[in-house]
């Protein structure tokens, strides 16, 4: 079975302008693990004192997740991760060819001794800990600069291979910029060697293919995928938490695996924090994610949900409803009245017809019609215009 790693505290962090408080980030891991996430990447606590005593918080609040740090290849920033007591620790470190020569000026044999200098250290330190190696920009690197890379950070003590496409490059529509071909390459490779890390990627969306990657290193057996709420993170951010899940599900994966009700909370939460709000055409979460509107889609609904809906909202929050516009017919009207408890209108067809008349009215302004607060309003003011009608035909 897949594993996911959540990345919101780190990574989603990462987005300009987001701060998260320690209360906050205490709620949202507390979220992610009521879902399910099996590691919760909760920051670089060499960062800032802050965000080192908010991971403390989160790793003695007994959670069932692994709670995780992100840190540099460097012995210091390791320590400083090491004494907020994580379950995991991610090093990272690139070896392509054009950062080795222009920003770290090292070169590669350099590079990987400083791997195993500090991937040796951490194992030392914390025998049990679960030690991720990531070559930053992992696909975009020679492939035999990374197989040489993971295969000494894997002797030195590293139980996880992250393949991360840092800067969005990987697409699935071309075999070799695919996750498909770097899963498989990578595992094939370091088999050779009698090696078999869990295979981790971390996939961004600058072409909008995150997820599509993702789903593409899934099919190639990753062990590990990496997520936030949102999708947040650096630039466009990588693969959004709930959409994963959905997918992987749908894909085979049990759907007992993860409590997908509390996903909801779990953005709203994210969301109102980090000042952005959710969009209404969100998969998942988003409030027109199962919204009908036109008319023979609800009339359509109103017979089978599964008419004009794939996705099963047994175990969501978001369920199955109809908006009222420009585009309703009799059916979403008849819904709406028996939603706000008036179906005693219902066999009056011109007053039927008098509401429908007045919604596509309303719809000219360009906002929703909200059936709870609005739609009873607007039926009120029908039904007092057909009666003024009536009594002035007699």
């Amino acid at each position: 079975m897949v594993q996911i790693i959540d990345s919101t505290l780190r990574e989603g962090e990462q987005t300009p302008g987001i701060y998260f408080s320690p209360e906050t980030k205490l709620l949202i891991a507390q979220l992610l693990d009521k879902i399910g996430i099996d590691i919760i990447e909760a920051g670089n606590p060499a960062v800032s004192p802050e965000i080192s005593s908010s991971l403390t918080r989160i790793v003695n609040s007994g959670l069932n997740a692994k709670i995780g740090a992100h840190s540099l290849c460097r012995i210091d920033h390791v320590t400083k991760a090491l004494d907020c007591g994580v379950d995991f620790l991610g090093i990272f470190l690139s070896v392509s060819q054009q950062r080795l020569e222009r920003d770290y000026k090292i070169s590669l044999e350099a590079a990987i001794e400083r791997i195993v200098k500090v991937i040796r250290y951490t194992r030392d330190q914390k025998p049990d800990l679960l030690i991720r190696y990531t070559p930053e920009d992992t696909v975009r690197s020679s492939m035999e600069h990374v197989i040489l890379a993971a295969s000494a950070a894997v002797e030195a003590g590293a139980n996880i291979i992250s393949i991360a496409d840092t800067t969005g490059y990987a697409t699935p529509f071309q075999p070799e910029r695919s996750y498909f071909y770097y899963v498989k390459t990578l595992k094939e490779e370091l088999a050779k060697q009698q090696m078999y890390p869990k295979i981790e990627v971390h996939c961004h969306n600058d072409r909008g293919l995150a997820l599509a990657n993702a789903l593409d290193a899934y099919k190639a057996g990753a062990d590990i995928i990496d997520t936030t709420v949102m999708g947040l993170g650096e630039r466009t951010g990588i693969v959004d938490l709930a959409t994963l899940l959905v997918n992987l599900v749908d894909m085979g994966e049990p759907e007992s695996r993860w409590n997908l009700n509390y996903l909801q909370q779990l953005y709203e939460l994210v969301s109102e924090q980090a000042h952005i709000p959710i969009s209404p055409h969100s998969p998942i979460v988003g409030k027109n994610a199962f919204t009908h509107y036109a008319g023979v889609h609800v009339k359509a609904i109103a017979q089978d949900e599964a008419f004009y809906q794939s996705l099963n909202t047994r175990n969501l929050v978001r369920k199955s409803n109809v908006a009222l516009g420009m585009q309703s017919g009799r059916t979403a009207i008849e819904l709406a009245l028996k939603q706000i408890g008036r179906e005693d209108l219902l066999k009056n067809n011109t007053l039927m017809n008098q509401i429908l008349n007045d919604i596509k009215e309303l719809a000219k302004r360009g906002i929703p019609i909200d059936i709870e607060k609005e739609f009873p309003i607007l039926v009120e003011k029908s039904v007092e215009k057909f009666i003024s009608m009536d009594l002035n035909a007699d």
